[in-house]
């Protein structure tokens, strides 16, 4: 007991002791392995002196490595990441857009890359993406060994592709997307990335890679492939028998516009089962959808789009239970849509985007895919985007198409013949993000069932047949809506406040609204109200700032008043239309301080006084200026400094003086017009330095104009790009028209009527042979008309009466098809369609007559003379020779007359018997 106890004190001494030696080595070891783990975390000195040297070599003009070198610990600088445990360097992320406060950044890395970085000796992942190096990519980037990823993608790379990247075996992710490499030769150094699961080449031309299809075979680990936009070359598939089976593992493949036709669809089929995604939009792809996609079990996302298939969705669809979208928007489909929708119906539960839309590009053209929409639609329970716009579908839309639709947060059905037939006091089962029933039958009355959209942001219901005034509640709803678009309809009242409103784009034009312009939203970008009736000045459209207001169209309205001072806060301003309306005053000289405004449309107005400089406005392409009081004369910096004009239009203003020769400088003009003005002075000699006149060097897409087009005001949007015309009518030119117009082989339309011009037309005027309208009347021309005038195939108008002109109207298939007053008013001109004859045609013909049988007198007489002597010797001595060398001859001749006598003298007295018999009885 006395041991036990004493060992029991002992031992409970000692176990402090050691408790207490236990705790200090705990610490000292905590103190002991931090100070390991803080200095093991640090990276390696001599990839820290790398890092610094690249630093050098590169231009950061945004300081975006500001914190490389501020610290000793370079794990902790922007962009890289070690390994916790080596501190060797893994990861150096210089993306542009690799964070948000490096997007902002005002500029991106640029200048040669140091080979400094083959330091980096554990270096796994490089992306220098969005950033602007330039030249080639390093070959050292090949001597990368452990590099896994490699993205360079827009980071403005030229040359070739250093074929050393094909050493780095461990690779597994490689972009160079979107460079600027010369076309490449081959693929084969990609075949040595065995370990390649990513490949992405979009943008780089690849179109001298006739067998890529064999490259691409060889990477057999591929689960995503990227080649959009490269130029592919198509293919025969019965050719590439050798990319059977080829990569089992794909999963991505996106060839959206290349060159492809319908071949790619079994190579992909021969390719791998196991596709997720499947891009192929903007190719050659045409015929129907083959039945290539049946074993595709795995498939959720397919886009065909931008094609020229035909047909519609084939049964094989029906295989497709996991397809979550489908797009085939800008194609040639034409089955009954009934049919197609029944080939999704194993997808019914997983189908999000369902893409018919034939839009693309601000363009559209209308399909021919028929029917009714089944009611069958209502079952896509996962349906999030029905986009059936721009077809020829028919038929009443119900509640029933929409019964399970909960997650629909997109439909556009526009431009069909839908009739849409929903109660009042339907309650939808969905909350739409996006709604567009443009020129389907949605009125009279503005539905109800849209006020419980409250998530509401893009409402189209353009031509929606919307008679009446508004609801009060629609306004309250239109706050929160970003785009509007009630355009076409028959809708009164006046517009409300909308300066608290959301609302980035409204088009109300062609209504029937009025009162005065209300104050808008300051995020306002597009504003289209033209074609009502709202009355009143402008200044409300000052009221408040709109920083970022591009669009503007107020035209055919009652505005009046004068234009407000205020248009330096529309720094973004493009688009100026307040034509149509009742305006006056002079023009602000501060407007000419937009300097992006590309179209400017003030058109009939009462504006006056001389025009303000508009030479800021460099971007200019339409100026429609014309049917105002505009007077003074034509500035010089319109050819000065407009050079992007494509519309120049002043006509009918008071503009004097002579046309200046800088005109002549506006180099890609379509239309001139400075008719109905004061303008004097001959025509410029220069005209043929307008090059689009002249060859079709340039075009022009996007503008919508009225232009006076064969004596008609037209609008012209899309077919603008082939308008090419003059017209200098009404003013008091004088002088000859310059043979240098001539040159204008380009030009479509010419009008210098009305005008005080002499001279003889010139000569070569047929070279203008796209000429389809000419009008050159009411002038002092003089001469013939050139019988060049016989080339312009083309004349759908002509007028040249009252003129000078004399002779005779040349022989053409055009111009003897224009009725005779196109002629009249020229004294001397004759011919057909004016006359059947020129006056002295006939007189003409008998003096040629006369000369002509006095010609013939004169040689007959001759000729008689000489052949009667001939003849007579001629035949004297054939008959008198013969009969006297032959004897028998001059028997049988004598006896002959013998006879002939005794003939004549028989016949002749029984003749007379017979007579004298007759007369005595």
């Amino acid at each position: 007991m006395i041991m036990i106890m004493l060992f029991s004190m002992i031992s409970g001494r000692c176990i402090h002791s050691v408790l207490v030696g236990l705790l200090c080595l705990v610490i000292a070891s905590a103190i002991c392995c931090s100070s390991v783990g803080s200095s093991s975390i640090l990276c390696m000195e001599n990839e820290r002196h790398a890092l610094l040297q690249f630093k050098q070599s590169i231009v950061d003009e945004s300081n975006v490595l500001a914190s490389w070198g501020s610290k000793k610990d370079c794990c902790t600088w922007r962009g890289i990441a070690c390994n916790n445990q080596t501190g060797h360097v893994m990861t150096l992320n210089l993306s542009y857009n690799s964070s948000d406060d490096y997007i902002s950044a005002e500029a991106p890395l640029r200048g040669e890359i140091d080979p400094s970085l083959l330091e980096l000796r554990n270096l796994n992942y490089l992306d220098l993406s969005f950033n602007d190096f330039g030249g080639m990519i390093p070959k050292f980037f090949g001597s990368l060994s452990q590099l896994k990823e490699l993205k360079l993608a827009y980071a403005n790379f030229d040359g070739s592709v250093p074929p050393k990247i094909g050493n780095l075996s461990n690779l597994h992710t490689l972009d160079l997307s979107g460079n600027y490499f010369i076309p490449l030769e081959n693929l084969e150094w990609l075949s040595h990335l065995s370990s390649l699961r990513s490949l992405n080449m979009s943008e780089v031309d690849l179109s001298k890679i006739v067998n890529w299809p064999q490259s691409l075979s060889k990477l057999t680990s591929l689960m995503e492939l990227q080649l959009s936009d490269c130029s592919l070359p198509d293919f025969n598939i019965r050719s590439n028998s050798v990319v059977k089976n080829s990569s089992t593992s794909l999963q991505v493949l996106d060839l959206f516009y290349n060159n492809l036709n319908s071949s790619i669809f079994y190579w992909i089929a021969n390719v791998s089962s196991n596709f997720i995604h499947i891009g192929l939009q903007g190719n050659q792809l045409q015929g129907p959808i083959p039945d290539v996609f049946k074993s595709m079990l795995s498939l959720a996302s397919l886009d065909l789009s931008i094609n020229q298939l035909e047909g519609g969705i084939p049964k094989s669809f029906q295989n497709l239970c996991s397809l979550e979208s489908l797009t085939l928007r800008s194609n040639q489909l034409s089955e009954n849509i009934e049919n197609s929708i029944k080939n999704l119906s194993c997808a019914e539960n997983t189908l999000e985007t369902l893409d018919l839309i034939t839009c693309f590009g601000g363009r559209c053209q209308i399909w021919h895919l028929n029917g009714s929409l089944p009611e069958s639609v209502g079952q896509l329970s996962s349906l999030e985007v029905l986009s059936l716009a721009q077809n020829s579908l028919s038929g009443v839309i119900t509640e029933a198409h929409f019964l399970k639709l909960s997650r629909l947060q997109s439909l556009a059905i526009s431009n069909n013949h839908f009739s849409i037939n929903l109660s009042s006091d339907w309650n939808p089962p969905f909350q739409l993000y996006l709604l567009d029933m443009s020129s389907c039958k949605v009125g009279p009355a503005f539905p109800k069932w849209i006020l419980t959209q409250t998530n509401l942001a893009f409402l189209y219901l353009s031509n929606a047949g919307i008679f009446g005034s508004l609801p009060d509640k629609c306004w309250d709803l239109f706050s929160g809506i970003f785009r509007l678009d009630l355009s076409m309809n028959q809708i009164h009242g006046k517009l409300p406040n909308l300066s608290t409103t959301s609302l980035v784009f409204v088009n109300l034009s062609s209504n029937l609204l009025s009162g005065t312009l209300p104050s808008f939203s300051p995020m306002l970008n597009g504003l289209y109200l033209s074609n009502n009736m709202i009355s009143g000045p402008l200044s409300s459209l000052c009221a408040t700032q709109i920083p970022h207001l591009e669009y503007v169209d107020i035209s055919e309205n009652l505005l009046s008043g004068e234009l407000p001072n205020c248009w330096m806060q529309f720094k973004l301003l493009r688009v100026l239309n307040l034509g149509m309306n009742k305006l006056t005053g002079k023009i602000p000289s501060m407007l000419g301080n937009l300097k992006v405004i590309s179209i400017l449309n003030l058109h009939g107005n009462k504006f006056s006084g001389e025009l303000p400089s508009f030479e800021n406005c460099t971007e200019l392409a339409v100026v429609d200026l014309g049917d105002n009081n505009f007077s003074g004369k034509i500035p010089t910096w319109i050819g000065q400094s407009l050079i992007n004009l494509v519309i120049l239009r002043l006509r009918a203003n008071e503009f004097n003086g002579i046309i200046p020769l800088t005109l002549c400088r506006l180099a890609i003009i379509h239309f001139l017009d400075l008719s109905h003005n004061n303008i004097s002075g001959g025509l410029p000699h220069c005209l043929n330095n307008i090059s689009v006149l002249a060859d079709d060097s340039v075009g022009v897409n996007g503008l919508s104009v009225e232009l006076v087009w064969k004596g008609i005001e037209i609008e012209f949007g899309e077919n603008l790009e082939g308008m090419r015309g003059i017209d200098i009518s009404s003013n008091y030119l004088v002088g000859e028209i310059p043979e240098s117009i001539t040159r204008l082989t380009n030009l479509i339309s010419l009008n210098l009527s009305r005008n005080n011009l002499t001279g003889k037309l010139p000569e070569n005027f047929g070279n203008m042979q796209k000429l389809e309208s000419l009008d050159l009347s009411r002038n002092q021309i003089s001469g013939h008309i050139p019988t060049s005038f016989s080339s312009l195939h083309f004349l759908g108008v002509l007028d040249l009466s009252n003129n000078q002109l004399s002779g005779r109207i040349p022989v053409s298939t055009q111009l003897q098809t224009f009725n005779a007053t196109k002629y009249m008013g020229n004294p001397g001109l004759c011919g057909p369609p004016l006359s059947p004859n020129c006056p002295g045609d006939e007189a003409t013909e008998d003096d040629h007559n006369k000369e002509r049988e006095h010609d013939n007198d004169g040689l007959i007489s001759l000729g008689f003379f000489i052949s009667t002597v001939l003849g007579f010797i001629t035949g004297f001595w054939i008959v008198c020779g013969s009969l006297l060398l032959k004897s028998s001859w001059r028997y049988a001749y004598f006896k002959f007359l013998d006879n002939a006598k005794d003939w004549i003298y028989v016949r002749a007295v029984v003749y007379k018997a017979k007579l004298q018999r007759r007369l005595q009885r």
